[in-house]
């Protein structure tokens, strides 16, 4: 690692998921995945909950999350596999209710993130009237 190589201490990951918080949200995944069949995961769901966060608190590519945090594949395809099954939609529903309205804080979707100017989907400029089509039409 380059932190150990130049003398530093590797930094900590800074979580998000208090105690508090995922005694309330733990019930609710459980839930949301309506199933505990198949092979039991590598890490457990709040760290892969905290994962996901990482992600979207920093904007980073998935190959970019800290080792700390799990291996990045492993995260990524249980993130695809919760969404294929319906998982984080079920999640954020439940989440709605005003008894998990600390927890709801965590999470964000799109209509709380801003996009860039040139992501925003304005309408392509099409064959736009040029000076002489406009002269022409005349």
């Amino acid at each position: 690692m380059v932190a150990s190589f130049l003398g530093m201490a590797a930094a900590a990951t800074r979580k998000v998921i208090t105690a508090e918080v995922w005694k309330k949200l733990e019930e609710l995944v459980t839930r949301a995945k309506h199933s505990a069949a198949g092979t039991p995961p590598i890490q457990t769901d709040r760290d892969f909950i905290e994962a996901v966060l990482w992600i979207a608190r920093t904007g980073s590519p998935w190959r970019d999350l800290p080792p700390q945090m799990g291996n990045w594949n492993h995260v990524y395809v249980r993130f695809r596999t919760w969404e294929k099954r319906g998982v984080w939609k079920r999640l954020w529903h439940s989440l709605q209710a005003e008894a998990f309205a600390d927890a709801r804080h965590l999470f964000i979707d799109s209509t709380s993130v801003r996009a860039h100017q040139h992501a925003a989907g304005a309408p392509k400029k099409t064959a736009a009237t040029k000076l002489w089509d406009a002269l022409v039409a005349d």
